[in-house]
């Protein structure tokens, strides 16, 4: 027995390296899912950070997105989370201002270490943050901003929502092409890039299509009396009229617009959703261009839907469902890299092609999604409260 002695510690010395060895593995493979700095210090959860404006002039585009992202993660996480982690979401409010939009995103990524952020609605607080994102390595996920600019940061960043130049090429095709105007005026406002790009686009579709802009007016933001431009306007006999702005901006201006006894069809985008519960018949006749429909058979939107109205006791809007599939694209994407940490996640993300609740979704060059557009008329429901229907699909 003495023999075997150093064959026996020899043995067992090979046996408890090779032990070490694995355990180390397991630990390595477990921390993968804790994504780093996202991983919440000791809880091992996986935190991303949310930046919308709860409060504020366009506050229900940061409520509702919120509500749609809060949804997924409840999903997640009673479908065991992400690797066996936890998917934590720390919000910020940053009012719809671009300055509130940085100090936001800084504290969530210097306090919080998130290394994910989802955010913000609007463009212009969305471009505010988008370098930061880029320079700091941490993947941006926009749900709604669609002003082209949004991306050119860099490949950190990425949109949920299809971009400008798209949505208004879609209202100039459908105001030519569904409405069969051939005279249209445009009004908005030019401090604003989501008002500019969309009716940059708007006035070249609608030429292409053999359509003519016969009058082009502006305001600047903050503005409440329209009646200046919209007497120019009336003067130029549209067939239409495009306000490309947000609902709470675009219901003024609807108010106004009929009260001089335009009577024309009005066309906008994405922004106008939230005029069913913040205008009136003015807004009948108008339709707009988005990327949801509530109305749509899609299995995956027929158990969004019923999900949503459960939790909330109401129908999701667009802006609901873009933060739904913003959720659903980075835990897809961390499930694909094996990892939350922001640049695996990034390469991931880069390379979907999946179906989502706004679509199939897979990114371009600039890693905005490729997807269909719907457009939806603003219509009285059986409960004579505004209400949205579907009236088309245009596809990218």
């Amino acid at each position: 027995m003495q023999y075997y002695k150093p064959y026996f510690h020899k043995l067992m010395e090979e046996c408890m390296k090779k032990l070490w060895a694995l355990l180390l593995a397991l630990c390595a493979a477990s921390l993968a899912f804790a994504g780093g700095k996202a991983d919440g210090g000791a809880s091992g959860d996986i935190v991303i950070g949310g930046i919308f404006p709860l409060s504020g002039g366009v506050a229900v585009y940061g409520v509702e997105a919120r509500k749609g992202i809060e949804l997924a993660i409840a999903e997640i996480n009673a479908a065991g989370g992400i690797g066996g982690k936890k998917v934590v979401l720390v919000s910020e409010d940053d009012e719809g201002d671009a300055v509130k939009s940085v100090n936001a995103f800084r504290k969530l990524t210097s306090r919080d270490k998130v290394q994910i952020v989802i955010g913000s609605l609007t463009s212009g607080c969305t471009i505010a943050i988008s370098s930061l994102a880029q320079n700091q390595s941490v993947v941006l996920m926009a749900p709604a901003a669609s002003n082209e600019a949004v991306t050119d940061a860099g490949n950190y960043v990425f949109r949920a929502c299809f971009i400008d130049p798209f949505q208004g090429t879609v209202g100039g095709l459908f105001a030519a092409n569904e409405i069969k105007a051939k005279r249209a005026a445009v009004l908005y406002d030019n401090g604003n890039d989501y008002s500019v790009g969309l009716q940059e686009n708007f006035a070249k579709s609608f030429a292409a299509n053999g359509g003519s802009v016969v009058a082009s007016e502006v305001y600047n933001a903050g503005d409440v009396d329209f009646n200046a431009q919209l007497t120019r306007i009336k003067a130029a006999n549209p067939d239409v009229v495009y306000l490309p702005d947000y609902y709470n901006t675009v219901a003024l201006i609807a108010k106004q617009l009929r009260a001089q006894g335009i009577n024309t069809p009005i066309i906008g985008a994405d922004g106008w959703d939230g005029l069913q519960e913040n205008a009136g018949d003015e807004v009948l006749n108008g339709f707009f261009t988005n990327n949801f429909t509530a109305d749509s058979t899609a299995p995956k939107v027929v158990n969004f839907v019923k999900a949503f109205q459960a939790k909330y006791n109401s129908l999701p809007n667009a802006f609901a469902a873009l933060g739904y599939d913003s959720a659903y694209l980075i835990r897809d994407a961390i499930i694909s890299a094996g990892s939350a940490d922001a640049t695996p996640v990034r390469d991931a993300l880069a390379k979907t092609n999946s179906s989502y609740v706004t679509g199939n979704i897979t990114f371009d060059a600039k890693r905005n999604p490729i997807k269909s557009a719907v457009v939806l008329e603003l219509v009285k429901g059986s409960d004579g409260k505004l209400t949205t229907a579907y009236k088309t699909t245009v596809n990218p």
